[in-house]
C-alpha cells in the first residue's frame, strides 16, 4: 500500500500522460496490496481486476472505472494517446476502497477469498 501511497502523490504532480499512468499504477497497487495480504501473486494486470468479484466490498462499478484507467494507461503510454485524467477524485476513492478492504480483511475473508480463486483455477 506505500507504493500506491507515492504513486499517488506523484500522481498530484505529474501532467499529461504521466497523470494517467501514475494514477492507473496507484489504483492497481492499491488493489494488489490487498491480493499480496491474501498471498496471492498474480502478473497478468487484467487477472488482478477480474479477481476484485471475488473480493468482498468492490462492485462492478470499481472493476469498470480500474479497466477503464488501464485502457488510457496503455493508450497514452504506449500508442501515444492524447488523453488526460480528468478528474483525480475517482483515483482517491479507488485507492481509499483498497485501504478500507485491507485493513478490515480477517483470516476468514482471507481463506474464502483463496478457495474462490482455487476454485476457479480448478475449473480452467
Amino acid at each position: 500500500m506505500s507504493e500506491a501511497d507515492d504513486t499517488f502523490e506523484t500522481m498530484h504532480v505529474a501532467k499529461k500522460k504521466w497523470k494517467v499512468i501514475t494514477a492507473y499504477y496507484s489504483c492497481y497497487n492499491a488493489l494488489y496490496s490487498i491480493l499480496m495480504r491474501c498471498g496471492i501473486k498474480c502478473e497478468i494486470h487484467d487477472c488482478s481486476l477480474n479477481l476484485m468479484f471475488l473480493i468482498n466490498g468492490f462492485k462492478t462499478d470499481d472493476v469498470l472505472f480500474l479497466e477503464s484507467l488501464k485502457d488510457d494507461r496503455i493508450n497514452v503510454q504506449y500508442y501515444l494517446k492524447d488523453i488526460e485524467l480528468n478528474d483525480e477524485t475517482f483515483v482517491k476513492a479507488f485507492v481509499f476502497k483498497c485501504k478500507h478492504v485491507l485493513n478490515t480483511l480477517n483470516q476468514n475473508d482471507i481463506e474464502c477469498i483463496r478457495k474462490k480463486v482455487l476454485d476457479l483455477v480448478g475449473n480452467i
